[in-house]
């Protein structure tokens, strides 16, 4: 199971950095044209807006698996095998959490601009749009947190590590 959700962590991370890849071309692009006079992309900050949410959301589970994101060890070398445990169990417990509201309040402002039709203001396609494919990424997010959060309690209860393909978790 932690192949799984480690897999589809980084395979939405791919994603993520497809996207990012083609919103630095978009950008590229743009700055291009508006300096040799040809014009900007038309709706180029609209596109960014909505794509770097999806970036943001797409890679939050897979540095959250492999714990890519930043760590501060001063106190944290001085625990024990034991408490290190139980303090990565109770902060991926509350990381899981913060991805559920997170994914929820974004499920209602994708909600809300469905419902109240809203559109962009140049190339006019629905904001929710932008809301509906960051919602996606916010799910896969929530779902690998709490698996996560789940994989760091056994750790901490049964005192094993949990290894997986590529490392620890």
């Amino acid at each position: 199971m932690n192949r799984f959700f480690l897999g589809l962590s980084k395979a939405l991370a791919i994603a993520g950095g497809a996207v990012l890849s083609i919103l630095v071309i978009l950008v590229v692009v743009s700055i291009l044209g508006r300096e040799t006079g040809l014009g900007a992309v038309t709706g180029d900050y609209e596109i960014v807006e909505a794509g770097m949410a999806f970036c943001i959301f797409a890679f939050l589970p897979y540095a959250h698996m492999t714990g890519a994101h930043a760590t501060v060890d001063i106190f944290t070398n001085t625990l024990g095998e034991t408490a290190h445990r139980w303090l990565l169990a109770a902060i991926d417990v509350v990381f899981a959490v913060v991805l559920i509201i997170i994914a929820t309040q974004l499920w209602g402002g994708m909600m809300s601009k469905l419902n109240s039709g809203q559109t962009t203001l140049l190339l006019q396609f629905p904001v929710w749009w932008g809301y509906a494919v960051s919602m996606v990424a916010a799910i896969v997010g929530a779902v690998v947190g709490v698996w996560h959060a789940f994989v760091r309690v056994t750790e901490a209860v049964t005192g094993k590590t949990i290894a997986v393909e590529g490392g620890e978790i």
